[in-house]
């Protein structure tokens, strides 16, 4: 009990010196309590919207793995509705047409799919279909024409009853006009919802009208769903078609959602542990600095009879105190957190209601766990420290002595780890698979990374001292005061460096690889594409007959070159079956893409029944020039082709594809298994490519999901797509780097009360506030350098053995953003002097005479 008292004493006398470190602890429990709640209340309002519109038994298509892409949905035959009928236990029986493989613009144009991500859905109006959603106003779909659309999508584009909309599906185009606006009862999923007539949609979005895409059934007054499914299983046959409980396709629909719910999940969770990680440096700081400043206490409570345990046990509840109330805090702050990244989510589409906001019994267990085991793992070292104090010693010595021997030891660790370290990136780099070299690249950002934290205070005598040569020197005698203060202790240097040092490796290696992405690619179409136009849907969308045939129409064209993906079924010569894709392709594509190949030429791929096979593939699975491989498309029937080309592997455009004539594929396949174009290549008449483009885009300005591009418009997608990959990075890298400089604050806060009486010894013999601001600000400056160039340092050493390691699979070209890194520099000194602001001003203000009288 009494060390419980002591402990309490201590916190609340010391509450000031520890808020900052009860700030980290907040952040990093915030961050995951955020991320559990918000993942939870994604997870449990679509679980409401799946219970909501599954019925009681559903029947679908089944399921065809690597299907073609059409652009249509699967099907069953409408026939099918009078067997279901007379099905006993049956009570109603509701035909759904459904397609998200559609665009649709308003009357101006405009596309008014999501561009979230979230798919565009067209489906008939029927009451399984309409269980989520509710008429607001208007009427419901009641003739070929009419539409019924989800309020949110309608508010987005300020669509009203009355307007024209352009549904463009695969069958073909067709106008409808708004009859009525629809409420979700619970959460709009982030996608775009249109219902229309049934024939309608069976026409316009299957182009069969005997045909609907399933069946839902209501069970009759005391038939349980498993009943009614076996009952209908034996009526239509069993594995013919897809048969679930309301039950199971709630599950799968979850399973569909949960894949990238829990992607988002452990991603978010992965940059809070490194916060987490970042923390611990911050919570080792201080309860160092706090244990040093007691040393004449804690000598004096050894003197009085307290045991060492009793010492260690009284910081260890000091450790717990913090975790406990920087948990309890930011639990709520994780809350505040989730409740935030909602709100985001529905400027992006997806409106959460924050009245469904889920919170687990788990999740504040689990921050208020992280929060405290964390802590305490972080003072435990600090804790078996202060009880190793000789009461003798504590008495004669205002602080701890530093082990020589341990400081040795620590060194010698820290060099064989950062050299395991070293000799794996070495091995990575030189790694032929990227496979393999991914491993090794794990293990030495592992060792290298705790290898330089461990050796920090080794190589702040020697960062510091350089830093300051160069930076210090213009100061004069403040610097040189700022350099001896930095250099004092070099183990709570290198620990305040480190925490900066993790963040910013990360975002320097991250750099590293976007910048080399971004230039190999840039290289690859500067190499490779000879096509003058690139023709990509936005979306994913394929190119639907109707846009083929307009952008076909286009003049000053000497070809245009056709882009499909083709599943099939290979046999290797092992006797292997294996799924595999190929780039189904018009002959004209090897003008297109320079592509080098190993053995054969490109353009006999496309020959008759040919294909052609990667580099890497065919060494590992032993396939040669004129190998005849059995083939069957998926969907189609079975022939063979002979592969005529092997493909090289030093290539970052259609990395590994394998190739075959459009016809050819299409040969095998029958009508209703077509695979519509993903992309299309156009080749201006020489000298005519600004006719050309214009006569393109007048072509396609009625789809408004595609826009013509050519090698500089798509180098700009490309650079546009990996830098918001980056700034996501950067942004979840970002809280990390914020504990990290809360850190240095936290470090030189604590700094300054422990030079109390030396900084009133300097401002008696003439030491202006000025100065000792300045000094203090170029301390931390020099601290955040030091962090800043080792981190740097090894994050383009990590980059650049990433650009090796995936050398292999295209990223051929290595390119340091020196702009950034440069920029990240300056940033660091910036951040450093911020650092230093509040710290620097309390040691300005100080009283000399209340200073010097400090003990």
């Amino acid at each position: 009990m009494t060390v419980l008292k002591t402990s309490v004493r201590n916190f609340l006398a010391h509450k000031g010196r520890m808020a900052l470190s009860a700030v980290a602890v907040l952040l990093s429990v915030a961050f995951v309590c955020g991320t559990l709640v918000f993942t939870d209340t994604m997870t449990a309002t679509f679980d409401k919207l799946f219970g909501s519109t599954a019925s009681d038994v559903t029947i679908s298509a089944k399921k065809v793995d690597d299907a073609q892409e059409t652009g249509r949905p699967d099907t069953v035959p409408a026939s099918l509705q009078q067997t279901l009928l007379k099905v006993p236990g049956v009570a109603k029986s509701y035909p759904d047409v459904t397609s998200d493989q559609v665009t649709v613009a308003d009357a101006n144009n405009k596309s008014i799919s999501p561009t979230s991500g979230a798919p565009t859905i067209v489906s008939n109006w029927d009451p399984t279909e309409t269980k989520a959603v509710e008429l607001s106003s208007g009427n419901t779909p009641r003739g070929p024409t009419d539409a019924v659309i989800d309020a949110d999508t309608a508010d987005k584009h300020h669509l009203k009853i009355g307007d024209t909309l352009r549904v463009i599906a695969a069958p073909g185009d067709f106008h409808v006009t708004i009859s009525g606006i629809v409420t979700f009862k619970t959460t709009n999923p982030g996608a775009a919802v249109i219902y229309i007539e049934t024939a309608t949609a069976q026409a316009k979005l299957l182009g069969d009208s005997h045909a609907y895409t399933g069946y839902g059934l209501t069970a009759a007054k005391g038939v349980t769903d498993d009943r009614l499914k076996a009952d209908v299983t034996t009526a239509i046959g069993a594995g013919k078609y897809t048969v679930d409980t309301a039950a199971e396709t709630k599950k799968k629909d979850k399973d569909d959602v949960g894949s990238f719910l829990n992607f988002m999940k452990y991603a978010m969770l992965g940059f809070a542990g490194i916060s987490v990680l970042v923390g611990i440096f911050l919570i080792v700081n201080t309860f160092s600095m706090l244990v040093a400043q007691r040393t004449r206490e804690i000598g004096l409570m050894r003197a009085l009879g307290s045991s060492r345990k009793q010492v260690n046990r009284s910081v260890l509840v000091e450790a717990v105190l913090l975790g406990v109330v920087g948990s309890v805090l930011g639990i709520g702050g994780g809350i505040g957190l989730a409740i935030a990244l909602m709100k985001l989510m529905g400027q992006a589409g997806m409106k959460l209601d924050t009245s469904e906001l889920t919170i687990k019994a788990t999740t504040p267990i689990v921050g208020l766990a992280i929060g405290v085991i964390v802590t305490v793992i972080s003072a435990y070292i600090p804790a078996r420290r202060a009880g190793r104090i000789s009461p003798m010693a504590a008495l004669r010595d205002a602080g701890t002595p530093t082990d020589a021997k341990s400081g040795r030891i620590r060194a010698a660790i820290g060099v064989l780890v950062c050299a395991i370290g070293a000799v794996a990136l070495v091995g990575a780099g030189q790694s032929d698979k990227a496979s393999s070299g991914g491993g090794l690249l794990g293990l030495g950002v592992l060792f290298s990374l705790v290898g330089f934290v461990i050796i920090g205070p080794l190589l702040a005598g020697v960062i510091v001292r350089a830093v300051s040569a160069v930076i210090l020197r213009f100061f004069g005698p403040m610097g040189r005061l700022a350099e001896r203060n930095a250099l004092r202790n070099p183990r709570r240097t290198g620990a305040t460096a480190s925490a900066l040092m993790i963040g910013l490796a990360l975002v320097a290696g991250m750099s590293v690889v976007g910048s080399s992405m971004v230039a190999s690619a840039d290289d690859q179409l500067d190499k490779s594409v000879g096509a003058d136009f690139i023709l990509q849907p936005d979306g994913g969308q394929p190119l639907t007959p109707a846009l083929v045939a307009a952008i076909k129409s286009a003049s000053h064209m000497e070809h245009f070159t056709e882009y499909a993906g083709v599943n099939a079924k290979v046999t290797l010569p092992d006797g292997k079956t294996v799924t595999k894709q190929f780039s189904a392709v018009s002959p004209t594509y090897a003008d297109d893409l320079r592509l080098k190949t190993v053995k054969g030429e490109l353009k006999d791929a496309y020959a008759k029944n040919g294909m052609s096979v990667n580099e890497a593939y065919a060494k590992d699975h032993h396939i040669k020039i004129g190998d005849e491989l059995p083939v069957t498309m998926i969907g189609g029937t079975p022939t063979k082709l002979r592969v005529n080309v092997i493909t090289s592997d030093d290539t970052t455009v259609d990395h590994g594809a394998w190739y075959t004539n459009l016809a050819t594929a299409k040969q095998y396949l029958p009508a209703d298994k077509q695979p519509l174009d993903q992309i299309m290549f156009a080749k201006a008449v020489d000298g005519q490519a600004k006719e050309a483009g214009a006569s393109l885009t007048a072509a396609v300005k009625d789809y408004p999901q595609l826009k013509v591009r050519d090698q500089s418009d798509f180098k700009d997608l490309i650079h546009k797509q990996v830098n918001q990959l980056l700034y996501m990075i950067y942004g979840l890298l970002g809280l990390a780097i914020i504990v990290a400089i809360l850190g240095v604050v936290n470090t030189l806060a604590l700094s300054v009360v422990e030079r109390t009486r030396e900084i009133g010894l300097m401002r008696a013999i003439g030491t202006s506030r000025r100065q000792l601001r300045r000094m203090i600000r170029l301390e931390s400056v020099v601290i955040a350098l030091f962090g800043a160039l080792v981190g740097l340092g090894l994050g383009l050493g990590w980059g650049t053995t990433g650009q090796k390691v995936l050398a292999s699979q295209g990223l051929g070209v290595l390119q340091i953003p020196w702009t950034t890194i440069i920029l990240v520099f300056i940033g660091s000194a910036v951040v450093g002097l911020l650092a230093a602001l509040l710290p620097a001003f309390r040691a300005g203000r100080m009283n000399v005479l209340n200073a010097i009288a400090t003990d």
